[in-house]
């Protein structure tokens, strides 16, 4: 049976997170990779849509994720799971809680962040309209020791992904890729 890990993506909100676990969900099921991504917004449109954003609901909410995580990666699937998750505490928890865990760090400054937001959150918040909003006027702890740390603001998507896939081949937890072959 494959071994099964949890590649968990931390960053603040714009960071790149999303795109990039859409990204390597479809290179590792290139690869034959049973694999399942968990993402922030579409787990609160289900499983954890009765949480607000108060630290306790956002433990509650990473706790529920890492109970799904904990289930998946035990039984042989690879997850990648796309949250803010913006304290150690519930990340370590993670770690603890599933199998072959791998913190992964979007580090992406808060400017980079704010250009990118397209609904206009960072600026809310900027000009107090919008309340507790991570790494603003809410906390986010970054990761301290993460196994992998991505700066999207100087890196293509590819790169981040090929970093992500060369840590996960050189720990035997997926096929390594073929080679492509040039035909003449």
């Amino acid at each position: 049976m494959t071994q099964g890990f949890t590649l968990w993506l931390t960053g603040l909100s714009g960071a790149g997170k999303t795109t990039i676990a859409v990204e390597l969900e479809r290179e590792l099921q290139a690869r034959g990779v049973l694999v399942e991504r968990l993402d922030g917004d579409t787990v609160r449109q289900g499983l954890t849509r009765d949480l607000g954003f108060s630290k306790a609901d956002r433990d509650k909410n990473i706790e529920r994720v890492t109970f799904v995580a904990k289930l998946l990666s035990r039984n042989g699937v690879g997850v990648i799971a796309s949250f803010i998750s913006p304290y150690r505490e519930a990340r370590d928890n993670a770690r603890r809680e599933t199998t072959n865990f791998i913190e992964v760090h979007v580090a992406t400054p808060i400017e980079t962040c704010a250009a990118r937001d397209v609904k206009g959150l960072y600026a809310k918040a900027f000009a107090g309209e919008l309340k507790d909003f991570t790494g603003v006027d809410d906390p986010y702890e970054a990761p301290l020791n993460p196994e992998i740390t991505l700066h999207t603001e100087n890196e293509t998507l590819q790169e981040s992904v090929g970093t992500v896939l060369d840590y996960l081949e050189a720990h035997n937890l997926i096929p390594v890729a073929e080679a492509a072959v040039s035909g003449d």
